[in-house]
């Protein structure tokens, strides 16, 4: 087809050449005309067979294929966001469940952490009674034993203060007796 086109248009030319040399603008003559007009016809014709022949089915080709992969790609690309709001759906469904299992978590470690306290607080308070009743135990014994120990260490300094006055052994019966009862008249005035 090709050395078809180009022989045609070499024989073109050489006829051209032949007739324009006589008379000037050979197209302006109408002696030319009808060879023009056969001229005219066969090249636009050859033209038009080459475009409808061969580049018209190879635009076509182009343009359905590139129709055909816009649609595949546009299909492609509705798969992948179908699957990319499923996986958004998903992960956020994840991220709420990790939420509430969290907010558990946090909602039970609180709990435990109350009832730990409770419990520690209470064994604190329960310590804590235990020691105040030893301390007022011991208190009260120390009471008790400093009174007596009191009581002892007056009748001695009593007992050695009059004999130091008198100059003679006091009878310590008697100073016990006065002690016994001077301690229990300041006991009295202290309660």
């Amino acid at each position: 087809m090709k050395n078809y086109f180009f022989a045609l248009c070499i024989a073109m030319l050489l006829f051209n050449r032949a007739g324009a040399s006589e008379a000037g603008m050979p197209q302006l003559n109408p002696e030319f005309w009808a060879s023009q007009i056969f001229w005219l016809i066969v090249i636009f014709f050859s033209l038009y067979l080459i475009i409808w022949k061969i580049f018209l089915p190879k635009i076509t080709f182009s343009i359905e294929n590139r129709k055909s992969r816009i649609v595949n790609d546009l299909n492609e690309a509705q798969k992948l966001k179908e699957s990319a709001e499923k996986k958004l759906k998903e992960y956020k469904q994840i991220v709420e469940d990790a939420k509430k299992e969290a907010k558990k978590i946090i909602e039970e470690s609180n709990k435990n952490l109350a009832l730990d306290l409770e419990k520690n607080k209470k064994k604190i308070n329960d310590e804590i009674e235990k020691e105040i009743q030893n301390a007022e135990l011991e208190i009260k014994n120390l009471n008790k034993n400093s009174i007596s120990k009191i009581n002892k260490i007056a009748e001695e300094v009593s007992g050695e203060i009059v004999k130091q006055i008198i100059g003679s052994e006091v009878n310590k019966s008697n100073v016990s007796a006065i002690v016994e009862t001077v301690a229990k008249k300041e006991m009295e005035k202290n309660l």
